[in-house]
């Protein structure tokens, strides 16, 4: 059995002035909103993430911390057509670039074509791995091909068609005829 390596909290700036390179694999099991996605299931199977984190200079020339993720898992969803386990591969390669205060970041990220974040001393890299992972997730999952045939009409064995019921004008027209000019 591969040892478990989750993601550490970071401290941004020193991660970005050390040019720092961080790579791991964990488990399923340690991300409980993936877990309640996957209805419990896949527990054991291997997340892969990676991160590398640099110093940038902005339009103005100072540094700014920049980091790429990578993240490799497949996670076992419920397929929206044969309701069965189908999985889900999600690789994500993603670049974040980091500022001082929220303000900032949300006056920059309608403009920015990376995402921005807000700098921390411990900044939570499991918890952006949750979120981007969850981000990625497709809204309607499903087999390319469903393993089982489906059944795409219901009706109950009893079930009789309706008799042809008159059309509700029919009695109107029939008073009309009795009462005559």
């Amino acid at each position: 059995m591969s040892q478990h390596v989750p993601p550490p909290k970071l401290d941004v700036k020193q991660a970005g002035l050390t040019a720092l390179q961080l790579a791991g694999q964990d488990v399923l099991l340690n991300y409980e909103r993936l877990m309640h996605e996957t209805n419990g299931l896949g527990a054991e199977n291997a997340l892969s993430w990676s991160v590398r984190s640099e110093l940038k200079p902005d339009s103005v020339g100072l540094p700014q911390v920049w980091m790429h993720l990578t993240v490799d898992v497949s996670l076992p969803v419920t397929c929206q057509r044969c309701l069965g386990p189908v999985d889900e591969r999600i690789q994500i390669e993603r670049d974040f670039r980091f500022v001082e205060t929220e303000a900032q970041a949300e006056l920059e990220d309608d403009e920015s074509l990376e995402d921005i974040l807000v700098a921390s001393q411990d900044f939570d890299l499991a918890g952006l791995i949750e979120d981007e992972i969850l981000l990625d997730l497709p809204v309607v999952p499903r087999h390319d091909v469903c393993p089982v045939s489906l059944k795409l009409a219901v009706a109950d064995a009893d079930f009789a068609e309706p008799s042809e019921k008159p059309h509700p004008f029919a009695v109107l027209a029939g008073l009309k005829k009795q009462s005559g000019p």
